[in-house]
């Protein structure tokens, strides 16, 4: 008896109660105009946003539906200091199963940046160092071009061709590929293998000359100004030299800035906004570069980044791609728009404090990748990878974690035309 009646207890002491004279119409109202666009007034409370979101009996304050209604309900102070705000990863998980189509990802975004609301951890760090450099690594223009003439070097070498050169503000060409910074600070070794399939592909590029980095972590904070700030600098760029696409990196906050820039604040010359991995699909199936699976025998699965997938639609250019150059493709299930976050999306990784939470969320991944069996992890993000690098160790799963160009190209294979390496 007595054990039923602690059942209860603990079980009414879990309820929350909604106090009625804190109901603010006017918040309501408050929230609409800033948002814009956006009606969730048709919200049913049906739950469908909780059943969907992967990682909401993962921690506590992660239920969309709960933090919606007190949007509804005109709970200003609630809503404004719910933890839920931070803990979200904005991956949208909760709107594909939402069958009044309410974009949760839009009213998260929005609250963060429309209110006031103070932003946790490094992330304005990083967006103020951007809108003062240009990117958000802060690398000086003259550490870029050093770098650009690093790699130039190392790709002769590797091409076997003397005159190889790294195009950089050439106008007229047919896409300017946009960079996350990390590729210069970084990475440099994935930027030679980004422009070595350029070689082999004969591609008409440019590398941006006075703006490159395709990244803004104002797409997390939610803060319009910021995010413009730092955006539109590119775009000029792109008008400046008068390309004719815009194509970008492995990185999907990076194409989602560039594709959400473009269709809510520019007012320029409009432009297709293509993933390299979409260029890569093309140029498989086209015939203009030609890649050999058996290269690349391991088992290997892909991730769908949130914002690349299901928030941007490109839902088939990647696993193409690794169809194409991997011997053994292994899907995770579900997968593409209905996949899985990694568990680091929103913004998290620049909140230190929330790594306990994110290897929380990582364990629902791990087990879709387990599933697989595969020993090779392709993530066409470096949002997501610095998230998969921190669960292979902390789980110690021994997975090779990997963007997709690498495989791409450690499978070409070599056209008649290439350059002969001297034999040494």
């Amino acid at each position: 008896m007595s054990e039923n009646v602690n059942t209860e207890a603990a079980a009414a002491a879990s309820q929350e109660v909604i106090d009625f004279s804190k109901m603010d119409p006017k918040f309501r109202d408050e929230v609409m105009e800033k948002l814009q666009n956006i009606d969730w007034t048709q919200c049913l409370a049906c739950g469908m946003c909780t059943a969907g979101c992967p990682y909401s009996d993962i921690h506590g304050n992660n239920d969309p539906r709960k933090f919606l209604r007190k949007l509804v309900l005109g709970l200003r102070e609630e809503a404004l200091k719910d933890p839920f705000i931070w803990n979200c990863t904005v991956c949208e998980r909760c709107t594909v199963e939402c069958p009044m189509g309410v974009n949760f990802g839009i009213i998260t975004r929005g609250m963060r940046g429309q209110f006031g609301i103070p932003t946790p951890g490094f992330m304005d760090k990083v967006v103020n160092e951007h809108i003062a450099s240009g990117n958000q690594m802060d690398v000086p223009q003259d550490e870029y071009f050093e770098t650009l003439e690093w790699v130039e070097e190392e790709l002769r070498e590797e091409l076997g061709d003397p005159n190889y050169k790294i195009n950089v503000g050439k106008k007229g060409a047919e896409f300017i590929f946009g960079l996350n910074a990390r590729e210069i600070k970084y990475y440099s070794h994935e930027l030679q293998e980004i422009l070595k399939v350029f070689y082999y592909a004969k591609a008409d590029y440019t590398l941006g000359e006075h703006r490159w980095d395709c990244t803004n972590l104002a797409l997390f904070s939610g803060k319009n100004d910021d995010f413009c700030e730092i955006q539109r600098p590119f775009f000029e760029e792109a008008v400046r030299l008068g390309v004719k696409k815009i194509v970008v990196t492995e990185c999907g906050h990076a194409y989602k800035s560039t594709r959400l820039f473009d269709e809510k604040f520019w007012d320029g010359p409009k432009l297709p906004i293509l993933s390299v991995l979409e260029v890569y699909d093309e140029w498989i199936k086209n015939g203009t570069i030609k890649v050999d699976p058996s290269k690349n025998p391991e088992p290997a699965t892909v991730h769908d980044p949130c914002n690349l997938v299901r928030k941007s639609g490109v839902l088939d250019a990647n696993r193409n791609v690794m169809k194409a150059v991997c011997a053994d493709f292994r899907e995770m299930y579900p997968n593409r728009q209905y996949n899985y976050c990694c568990g680091a999306g929103g913004g998290a990784l620049a909140v230190p404090e929330a790594k306990p939470m994110r290897m929380q969320k990582a364990k629902r991944k791990i087990e879709q990748i387990d599933a697989t069996g595969a020993k090779v992890v392709a993530i066409p993000c470096h949002n997501c990878m610095d998230q998969f690098t921190d669960m292979n160790k902390e789980y110690k799963k021994g997975w090779k974690c990997t963007h997709i160009t690498p495989l791409v190209a450690n499978a070409l294979v070599l056209p008649d035309w290439a350059p002969k390496k001297e034999e040494e």
